[in-house]
């Protein structure tokens, strides 16, 4: 079971024996929770935090947990936020772009279902896959580092820019690096420092929803170029660089969000060489270069190892390879554009927090890293094989056009006519969650899609239990005679 479903579930037994106790009476002792329900003291810790962050229990220490006095406080008077509309609105009718943020495509993969939905549509590693002792023993070491709590360089650590320098290989020095605080933080960076508001911002199309909701939370305006099945398609791009005048380009090259796509190496340095004819920059997010899978080929270079002329903004992170809080990123470029990243960033947060980049440090540097990427990469192998054997076994009329080496998920077609919001919604009552292929797209989709995880469900078994389930789903929603 899910460490978060057993949390919600004794929290919901605890609070419904709650009236059993007195006003400050004492709740039974976390070693009898942990006997009675059999669960593990974490969860009883984490069960008896979330009842006191609800006002029901009051925990001392060394005394044990407490039922909490009722709350008799006034609650204060609703007030009046409509004149917001006005405010939020009055100025916008010279805005190009709307400054409302649709942040659905994000949430999608960031709110967790509800304890027992099979979760194919998180985007990071399960709580298994994530390297929990080596980093709570990194977190540990570099808490006892001299100088550990204080204010690191702008820039960030040497030490770790160097280790991100030599990751991407080619003539890149640390010199050219910053830490960022997550690869979405490094994305928002790029696209300020690269293109003013109203400003067209080529986008691969399918792509990530976060990036896209980055580019219209500033004001820019996302221009679709299709992929295929070897990555963003060089005569397009180029078409789309006359046509819009843009002066940037995101993309990623491996492992792509959704599709899965390589940038074929004959496209790789005609890509640059388009951007650069174009006076365009490269956001080069390179997400999952980490979670390449066990029978993987050899992986390409980052296009930034082989981008003399600074055309190539890199973006790479430690966060899809450990855990959702392990914030560590970084930005490589070169030439002037360096400074304005650098601006930018300091405007914006300062510096990533000390303590989080030294246990950086620690992780990447101690033996049990590259455990942990051997074990991860075999474990995504076999994941994404149990899940397109049963959807070869199980849905057939789901068209897999591409089964990727890397990343974490797959990208399904669905039947003509098939409404993907339709079906997902149909998934979840039927106790799956899958994302829909519509907030991939910038503009109309040419097709439904639906993409599917692998890495955040609990094991192999629970994949075939999910697509048990979405075949049900399936039956409910799909066209009739297929």
């Amino acid at each position: 079971m899910h460490e978060r479903s057993s949390v919600a579930e004794l929290a919901e037994q605890l609070r419904r024996e709650l009236n059993r106790y007195p006003v400050d009476g004492k709740l039974p002792s976390s070693r009898a929770l942990v006997e009675r329900f059999r669960v593990s003291p974490v969860t009883v810790s984490r069960a008896l935090a979330q009842l006191a962050a609800e006002g029901l229990v009051v925990t001392r220490p060394g005394a044990g947990a407490f039922r909490a006095r009722p709350r008799t406080a006034t609650p204060p008077p609703a007030g009046d936020t409509s004149w917001q509309e006005v405010a939020l609105s009055a100025d916008g009718a010279a805005d190009l772009v709307p400054r409302s943020v649709d942040a659905s495509g994000v949430l999608v993969s960031l709110a967790a279902p509800s304890p027992g939905v099979v979760e194919f549509n998180g985007g990071y590693l399960h709580p298994s896959l994530q390297p929990e002792r080596a980093m709570a023993a990194a977190l540990s070491r570099a808490g006892r580092r001299p100088g550990a709590w204080g204010r690191p360089p702008m820039d960030g650590l040497p030490e770790l820019r160097e280790w991100f320098a030599r990751g991407l290989g080619g003539a890149v020095t640390a010199a050219e690096v910053l830490v960022t605080a997550g690869g979405q933080s490094a994305l928002t960076t790029a696209l300020r420092a690269l293109a003013p508001p109203g400003a067209p911002v080529l986008v691969e199309s399918p792509t990530y929803p976060g990036m896209l909701a980055i580019a219209r939370a500033a004001g820019l305006r996302p221009v679709p170029v299709p992929v295929d099945a070897d990555g963003v398609r060089p005569a397009l791009l180029a078409d789309a660089f006359r046509a819009t005048g843009a002066r940037v380009l995101v993309c990623q090259p491996l492992f792509q969000n959704p599709t899965g796509a390589v940038l074929a190496a004959d496209r790789r340095g005609e890509v640059l060489r388009i951007a650069r004819a174009a006076g365009a920059f490269v956001v080069e997010d390179d997400f999952v270069r980490r979670l390449v899978h066990e029978d993987a080929p050899p992986l390409p270079r980052p296009l930034a190892a082989d981008d003399p002329d600074g055309v190539v903004v890199h973006v790479g992170s430690l966060t899809k390879a450990t855990s959702p809080s392990f914030r560590v990123s970084a930005l490589a470029a070169r030439g002037p554009v360096l400074e304005r990243l650098r601006a930018i960033q300091v405007v914006d947060t300062f510096f990533v927090p000390r303590p989080l980049q030294e246990a950086a440090l620690e992780l990447v540097g101690s033996p049990a890293w590259p455990r942990h990427l051997r074990s991860v990469s075999a474990e995504l192998r076999a994941r994404r094989d149990a899940l397109t054997a049963a959807l070869r076994l199980h849905l057939p009329e789901l068209a897999l056009p591409h089964v990727p080496s890397g990343g974490y998920h797959l990208w399904l077609r669905l039947p003509d006519g098939t409404d993907d919001v339709a079906l997902t919604a149909a998934a979840l009552r039927a106790g799956v969650a899958i994302t829909p292929g519509r907030p991939y797209f910038s503009a109309e989709p040419p097709a439904a899609h639906i993409r599917l995880s692998f890495a955040a469900v609990a094991s192999v078994g629970e994949i075939a239990e999910g697509v048990r389930r979405l075949r049900a789903a399936c039956d409910e929603v799909l066209p009739r005679g297929r």
